[in-house]
């Protein structure tokens, strides 16, 4: 008996969520925008508010960060990932790709298009 599910990587052509946290507002929409710009990336939503508790260089730390929820596809991930730690001010960005299951086929198709 299976205990997880076992997923296929995404193909190419698959929608994908690339999920990044930025330290505000600013740094966000100045990502999202050049992601946007330069066609890795279909949209972004950026939710403020977000409280990120973690463990850096043996210590806790606790610091209020935006959530960025980018949407592209399979084949742009690895270089809209490469891309965002080029750009961005962390040493280590959170850059977490994840398949999307299902969805409208007139939404996936307007992102596919959109980071062609």
């Amino acid at each position: 008996m299976r205990r997880h599910a076992e997923m296929a990587a995404p193909t190419a052509d698959d929608v994908v969520t690339v999920w990044m946290t930025a330290p505000d507002l600013d740094v966000a929409e100045s990502l999202s925008r050049t992601l946007v710009e330069e066609r890795l990336a279909a949209c972004a939503n950026l939710l403020p508010g977000v409280v990120s508790v973690y463990r850096w260089e043996g210590a806790m730390q606790r610091e209020a960060e935006v959530m960025m929820v980018l949407k592209t596809t399979g084949g742009r991930a690895q270089e809209l990932a490469r891309r965002a730690a080029e750009l961005h001010p962390y040493e280590v960005p959170e850059v977490l790709t994840l398949p999307v299951v299902g969805g409208s086929d007139r939404y996936r198709a307007w992102v596919a298009e959109e980071v062609a």
